[in-house]
C-alpha cells in the first residue's frame, strides 16, 4: 500500500485560497445536508506542557466515502522562534477499507482552511463594500486572513496591531509588496479598529482585545484566534450588540469563550448564537438584516474543513503527479 505525504509547501502550492473558499463553502453545504459525522474534537492538555494537543476526527458520506482525523499540538509559544503554533497532520482514510491515503501537513491545512472559513463568513455577512480592514494580531493566521479578505472585498487599506509595534511593522513590511492597498501598522487595537467595517482577531489572548464602543455600526468581525472556554477575544458588550453567527453551535457551547464568558456575566443569554454558517450559505437563514447591524463570526474550526481541504489537495497531488508515496 502507497500513502501519499504532502508537505507544508506542497499544501500551499495545491490549495490557493481563492479556490479553498469554494472547498469550504462545499463543505459546509455537505455538512446542512447531513453528509458528514462531525463529533467534538478532544483536547489532551498535561498540566506540565505549554501547549494541547488536538484530536479532530470526522466522516465523509457519498460515492467516495473518507474518515478524516487532524491530530494537531497548538503551542503559542512558537512564535517567539518563528515556527507556527499549531503543528500536526491530516490524516485521510478510504471511508470503505479503512486503509490510509493520505498524511497532509496540518499547519498549512490549518492556516489556509481557517481564513478561508472566515472568507466565506465575510462573503455572506459583511456588507458589499467593507473596504476598511483592521487586524489584531500579527501572526500566521493574520497573514492568511489578509489574504482571504482581500479575495472576498474590495479592500482600501488594512491596519494591523500587534502585542508589540514591531512585530506590527514587520507583518506590514513582509506583506506590502504582495497587495496594491496599504498595510499600515499602528500601536493599539482601538487605532486598528477605527473607521474599519471589517475586523479579524487573530491573537493567542485571555482577555478581550476589542471593546464595543470602538465598533463601528455595520461592521463585520472575523472572531478566529481563541478556542478556549476560558479565554475570550471580543468583550461581552460586543457580543450583545451583534449578531452572532458560528461554524458549529454544539462547538460554541463548548469551546467559545466569547460566547461562554458573556453569558457566565450575563452580558447576553444562552439563545444568543443566530445561526450555523452552514444555515447562511444554503439560504436557510438569511444572515446579516441590515447595513448598520453589526456581525460577528466566531470560529472554533471543525474537522470537515480539515478533511474537505485534504480531500481536495490529495485529488489535485494525484492529478498533478506532486507529492511523495512510500510504502506504508
Amino acid at each position: 500500500m502507497k500513502v501519499l505525504i504532502l508537505s507544508h509547501s506542497e499544501v500551499e502550492a495545491l490549495l490557493p485560497m481563492s479556490e479553498c473558499i469554494t472547498v469550504m463553502e462545499q463543505a459546509f453545504v455537505a455538512l446542512a445536508r447531513n453528509e458528514f459525522h462531525q463529533p467534538l474534537r478532544t483536547i489532551v492538555k498535561p498540566s506540565e506542557v505549554k501547549g494541547v494537543m488536538a484530536l479532530m476526527p470526522t466522516f465523509r458520506h457519498g460515492d467516495t466515502p473518507l474518515f478524516g482525523l487532524k491530530a494537531i499540538c497548538v503551542f503559542p509559544g512558537n512564535a517567539a522562534t518563528g515556527k507556527d503554533a499549531h503543528q500536526g497532520g491530516v490524516l485521510l482514510f478510504d471511508g470503505r477499507t479503512g486503509e490510509l491515503l493520505a498524511v497532509v501537513n496540518a499547519s498549512a491545512i490549518t492556516s489556509i482552511r481557517t481564513a478561508a472559513v472566515s472568507g466565506l463568513a465575510t462573503q455572506l455577512l459583511a456588507n458589499p463594500d467593507a473596504s476598511e480592514l483592521a487586524i489584531i494580531g500579527s501572526g500566521v493566521q493574520a497573514r492568511s486572513h489578509l489574504q482571504a479578505m482581500a479575495c472576498v472585498r474590495p479592500i482600501r487599506r488594512a491596519r494591523v496591531a500587534s502585542l508589540r509595534l514591531e512585530k506590527a511593522q514587520a507583518f506590514a513590511r513582509e506583506l506590502q509588496d504582495a497587495y496594491d492597498f496599504p498595510i499600515e501598522a499602528v500601536s493599539s487595537p482601538r487605532e486598528a479598529v477605527r473607521d474599519a467595517n471589517l475586523i479579524v482577531t487573530a491573537t493567542v489572548a485571555r482577555e478581550p482585545v476589542i471593546k464595543r464602543e470602538w465598533i463601528e455600526a455595520g461592521a463585520h468581525i472575523n472572531a478566529v484566534g481563541t478556542y478556549s472556554p476560558k479565554a475570550r477575544e471580543i468583550d461581552g458588550a460586543t457580543m450583545a450588540a451583534a449578531t452572532v453567527f458560528v461554524d458549529r453551535i454544539e462547538s460554541a457551547v463548548n469551546e467559545a469563550g466569547d460566547y461562554l464568558l458573556a453569558v457566565a456575566e450575563g452580558a447576553i443569554p444562552s439563545d444568543h448564537i443566530r445561526a450555523e454558517l452552514s444555515d447562511v450559505v444554503t439560504g436557510a437563514h438569511p444572515g446579516r438584516s441590515s447595513l448598520d447591524e453589526i456581525t460577528i463570526f466566531k470560529s472554533l474550526g471543525l474537522a470537515i474543513e480539515d478533511l474537505a481541504a485534504a480531500a481536495y489537495v490529495y485529488q489535485k497531488a494525484a492529478e498533478q503527479g506532486l507529492g511523495n508515496r512510500v510504502d506504508f
